[in-house]
């Protein structure tokens, strides 16, 4: 009775590991899950630091006479930048929540997380600000003031860190054989 009984235990402990084991692994995002919310993501911030990125802000503002619906608020272009904050910061939440079993992609979230938390808080100061310059329909030289510092600012090291993102994703992508079009 009692080898029936330390038999019984060990097919039970082998079973419940054989469970775990399954779970934590059905617990790993499948590689275009993980692709998508880490990499492909990234494209709404594509134009941070660059001219496109403020000529988008500015342009939330912009009326025109003979287009009653196109009459402004004044606050456009600042809901603007908090909805892209909003956007970001799910992102980056969602990013966090991600599996990383495997040494690409542990490197593919760092990166991610990092580029993210370096884009948010100037998303929420300098472009926050901007947008107001842009709402208040500040002098136009103001706002190219901020722009350029911003892009001399940041610009560099933002496209540093999104190529260097970029550049491990294909690698993933091409080990994953996910059918990825870089243009």
């Amino acid at each position: 009775m009692h080898t029936i009984s330390k038999s019984s235990i060990r097919c039970f402990s082998l079973a419940l590991l054989v469970i775990f084991s399954l779970s934590i692994q059905s617990c790993v995002e499948p590689a275009d899950k993980f692709f998508d919310t880490a990499i492909l993501n990234t494209n709404t911030i594509t134009d941070f630091a660059t001219p496109i990125l403020a000529k988008h802000i500015n342009d939330e503002t912009i009326e025109f006479p003979d287009i009653p619906s196109s009459k402004k608020n004044g606050d456009e272009a600042v809901k603007m930048v908090q909805n892209n904050i909003l956007y970001m910061e799910k992102s980056l939440k969602d990013i966090k929540e991600l599996s990383a079993n495997s040494d690409d992609r542990k490197a593919i979230k760092e990166k991610a997380i990092a580029l993210y938390e370096f884009v948010i808080p100037v998303y929420k100061n300098e472009y926050t600000n901007y947008a107001k310059l842009c709402d208040s329909k500040a002098d136009q030289t103001k706002k190219d003031l901020l722009e350029n510092a911003i892009d001399e600012k940041y610009a560099a090291k933002f496209e540093k860190m999104y190529t260097d993102l970029i550049n491990t994703g294909k690698i993933f992508a091409k080990e994953n054989n996910l059918n990825v079009d870089w243009q």
